[in-house]
This record gives structure tokens, sequence and C-alpha cells, in this order.
């Protein structure tokens, strides 16, 4: 049976990365960790068994024992604050979090000497802002992070680098673009979306205000569920030391996002945009090739960017 640690247990990724495991009747044992309380209790396993144990990744004496007693082979690590916004208002707290947690989970490995591939989760945000003319994003493109999120970010790859050459850890590395679905928090753009059109819908109106940041910038939205398909592949198949982007190689306008669901939703929305949810330096257009990950796994996006704004919709309509 196989193992997995999963840092950030509580957020939405890990439970389509369970769901997979067990849509795949893939046998396996899970321990989940993080600072939060998990949600799943709704779905039903067969093949998947998982338990959850409540810790902060910054207390090193913590992570290292339960790590030790798991013996993971696979370490999924998600665990991050990954809302670029809240780096811009919190730096410190952002950049702390996000580079410490993972620099005492390598640590804890390394001394351990533990047989396990850790997968490391970076984001699209680690190659700043490039012009149109060099979409999509290739990870052989210099990156030019403009957030303190995004700063971390290279920071954890910087670091994946130094324990692979360094120390000889088994570490595959991805720039994860924007995904979405079902049970993300309503702090990122799609959900917020969603939730405001449903409290439209449930006031009754057939037209209603949409509270936005810039909706003219341009963004790569990939489902969940192909970006747990892609983690498990990586597992698998992913190159010790390599850095993979995982995204649909499509890129959409924030605008064109919000007309799709409007339409889904059937209501007239009047866009309105707020300063406040507008970032310093935002990045204007962020496009990623997925040939690498496609050449060097089985992996293939599968879900539409219409089917997932139906699922996330109907989700909010249920919340």
């Amino acid at each position: 049976m196989e193992k997995y640690l999963i840092t950030g247990f509580s957020g939405f990724v890990s439970r389509f990365f369970l769901i997979y495991l067990e849509q795949n009747k893939i046998n396996a044992n899970v321990l989940g960790v993080d600072i939060n309380e998990p949600n799943i209790n709704d779905v039903s396993f067969k093949y998947v068994k998982w338990k959850f144990n409540k810790i902060n990744l910054l207390e090193m004496e913590k992570i290292e024992n339960v790590i030790y007693q798991f013996n993971p082979n696979y370490i999924l690590h998600l665990a991050s604050f990954s809302s670029v916004g809240f780096s811009w208002k919190e730096p410190v707290i952002s950049f702390k979090n996000n580079t410490n947690i993972f620099l005492n989970l390598l640590e804890a490995v390394k001394r351990l000497k533990l047989d396990c591939r850790i997968l490391s989760i970076g984001s699209s945000e680690q190659y700043g802002n490039y012009n149109k003319k060099y979409m999509p994003l290739k990870e052989k493109y210099k990156l030019i992070p403009l957030s303190p999120y995004a700063v971390a970010r290279v920071s954890q790859e910087l670091l994946s680098n130094v324990y692979v050459n360094g120390y000889g850890l088994d570490i595959v590395m991805t720039r994860s673009f924007n995904h979405i679905g079902a049970y993300q928090k309503d702090i990122f753009v799609i959900p917020s979306f969603a939730k405001q059109l449903m409290s439209i819908i449930k006031s009754k109106k057939k037209s209603g205000e949409l509270i936005t940041g810039d909706t003219n910038i341009t963004r790569d939205f990939l489902d969940v569920r192909d970006v747990a398909s892609a983690y498990y592949l990586l597992f698998k198949e992913g190159k010790r030391g390599e850095v993979y982007n995982v995204c649909s190689g499509n890129g959409y306008i924030l605008s064109d996002i919000i007309n799709k669901m409007a339409d889904i939703c059937n209501i007239n929305i009047n866009i309105k945009s707020n300063p406040k949810f507008i970032r310093p330096n935002d990045n204007k257009i962020i496009v990623g090739s997925n040939e690498k990950i496609k050449k060097g796994t089985r992996w293939n996006p599968s879900i539409s960017i219409e089917q997932s704004l139906k699922d996330i919709l109907e989700y909010w309509k249920k919340a």
C-alpha cells in the first residue's frame, strides 16, 4: 500500500487528490497534516485510508516525529499561504510561512534519511510579467517574481534544487497555474464571482452588480481534478530535480469568464471594479505551456472550462 503524507491537507486540492486515488482504485494510506481541521467526512472511501494530525509545520520537532512514525513513500507539499493579495498585506508572514515550513520539511526528510519522493508545489506567479508575445510560458524562462508570494515560491524552488543537488533528496517541482473547482475559498477570484452570482440569484433578481478587481487580466485556469491527476503522475513519472508547469495551456480574460458564468446563471451583470482588489504590479497575462508534463508523463487535461464553471456555480448554489 502506497503511503502519502499531505501537508496543507485541509485545502481543496487535497480533497480532490484523495478522490483521484479512490476513483482510480489506488490502495493508499494517507496522513494529512495542517493547522486547520479538514472537512472531507462527506466523502466515502474504499481504497484510501486517511487520518489527520493537527500540526504547525513551523514546529520542527513535531513534524520530524510525525514523518519518522509514518515513513511515507510520497510527500505532497500543498501547505502555503497561497493568496497573492495576502502577501502584499502581510509580506513577512507570507514569506516566513511559505519558505520556512518547506525548509523544515526538507530538513526532517534529510535527517531521517527517508527514501521518499517530495512534490514541491510552486506557482505560475514565479514567472513575473512577460509580454504577450512570450506566451505560453515555458519552464526554461527566467523567473522574475513581482510579489512577496512569488518571491517565496521562487525561494522554495531554489531550496529544492539545493536539497536535490547537495543532499540527494528526490524532489519534483511544479509551477502550478490558477486551478479552480468546488470547495475553493472565496478569497480566490472565480469562487468570489460564483458566490456573488449565487447571492444575486437567491435574491430573486435577474440582474445585479458584481464587485471585482481588474477584469482585463488573462489567466490560465485548470480544473482541480486535472491538477490532482497531474500531481499523481508526477509522483510516478516525473524526473527528479525537474520542474513542470501544471496548466491548461489556454488563456482566459476575466471579463469573459464572468460573462460565461452569467450566461450559465441566465442573469445580467454590471461589473464594478473596486480599486482595493487591484494588486500592485499584477501580471497582465499568464498562460502556460504544458508540453513538458505531457511529454514526461501520461497526463492530459480533460475537463473543459465550461464544465468547471458549472460545477463551481452548483457548489456555491448549495453553500
